[in-house]
């Protein structure tokens, strides 16, 4: 049931909410808009009705407005934007401590809210939160990296993972995790419309939203190369349903270094069509 609900004291009607709504079912009649129960089912779930009343007239879904933040105001400036951009650095120094449990929620229920197709929203954000998890997943992974070497099993191609194994075993040098206390992994059902896609932009979004907050981030190409093509088992060991499109890991956790400004990369590959 979606709930939609006006509050006909203050709706203006204005009009919209009808025509923003992606599945074009809010329709404007004597009484203001109203969408019929017939067509409830082909609504987006994605509020944007809500969003856009200029006098916070309409709830769906149970949300009221008075819930929701308003963006006049309170949105940072492009200046700002550009400059978390620009400063983001891919942390590969990590102090041995957990984050705040509130501030791992914060950056897992933010990062969720990154968009998706067709708005499905069924990105699964796995996350190991405790770094005594964390070193125990690391130590089981990379011995079994060291077992599959001993046994000649790993895949071709893959043999880097030798000097990799080496540097852990003879001098605890951690190339794949980087020390770091946390890991997030984004999957998504092999159902969705876009599982991969939708799980590189919530791990984008979750990269950029733990800069501004002075968490350090890597996005983790060995560790995906190691679920995906040398030891497949890891993610059962993670829980990550069978049927999920792993779409990529990250490691993350308070950073051991501190960056103090941008640096400036070479000008953007752009391919302009006439």
């Amino acid at each position: 049931m979606l709930n939609f609900k006006v509050d006909t004291s203050t709706c203006i009607n204005c009009g919209l909410c009808a025509s923003d709504c992606p599945a074009k079912i809010i329709m404007m009649g004597d009484n203001g808009p109203a969408i019929a129960t017939a067509d409830e089912g082909r609504c987006y779930r994605c509020q944007h009705c809500l969003a856009i009343c200029p006098k916070g007239a309409v709830s769906i879904l149970g949300v009221l407005p008075s819930a929701c933040a308003p963006l006049e105001g309170n949105l940072p400036s492009a200046d700002q934007v550009e400059i978390l951009i620009r400063g983001r650095r891919t942390v590969r120094r990590y102090q041995d401590e957990n984050l705040d449990p509130a501030l791992i929620a914060r950056l897992l229920n933010v990062a969720w809210q990154g968009a998706s197709a067709r708005n499905e929203r069924k990105v699964l954000l796995t996350v190991i939160d405790d770094r005594k998890v964390m070193e125990a997943f690391r130590a089981e992974t990379l011995g079994a990296l060291a077992r599959m070497i001993r046994d000649n099993k790993l895949p071709p191609g893959r043999e880097r993972f030798i000097d990799i194994v080496a540097a852990w075993e003879n001098k605890k040098i951690d190339i794949i995790f980087r020390g770091a206390p946390h890991l997030v992994v984004a999957s998504a059902p092999k159902t969705c419309a876009t599982p991969e896609a939708d799980c590189l932009i919530a791990l984008t979004t979750f990269e950029l939203f733990a800069s501004s907050l002075g968490v350090g981030t890597v996005w983790s190409g060995m560790l995906q190369w190691v679920m995906l093509e040398i030891w497949p088992a890891l993610r059962g060991k993670l829980g990550i349903p069978e049927d999920h499109v792993i779409g990529f890991s990250m490691v993350f956790g308070k950073p051991a270094v501190k960056y103090t400004r941008t640096v400036r990369h070479e000008p953007a590959w752009i391919a302009r069509v006439h």
